[in-house]
C-alpha cells in the first residue's frame, strides 16, 4: 500500500473497510475478495480475532480497533 505499514480508516465494518481502501488503492479488493467474500487465503483480523469465527465481512470494527490484514505466504 505505497509502501506504508498503517492507513488510519473509519469503517463500520470489515466490508466497508475493504472499500475505502478499494478507493484508495485501486485494485486492492479483487486481490481480498472474490464475489464480495474474503479470498480463502487472506486473513484478516480486527483486534487479534480472525474474522472467520466472528461475522466475516461483516464483523463491526469501532473507533480504536486494529485490523491486520494478512496474506498466505506459500513457498517451498
Amino acid at each position: 500500500m505505497g509502501g506504508r505499514e498503517t492507513i488510519e480508516a473509519n469503517p463500520d465494518s470489515i466490508a466497508g473497510l475493504i472499500a475505502q481502501l478499494e478507493r484508495l488503492y485501486p485494485g486492492i479488493s479483487e486481490k481480498l475478495t472474490e464475489k464480495g467474500k474474503i479470498r480463502s487465503y487472506v486473513n484478516i483480523l480486527v483486534n487479534d480475532d480472525d474474522i472467520r469465527f466472528l461475522q466475516g465481512e461483516d464483523t463491526a470494527v469501532s473507533d480504536g480497533d486494529e485490523v491486520t490484514i494478512v496474506p498466505a505466504i506459500a513457498g517451498g
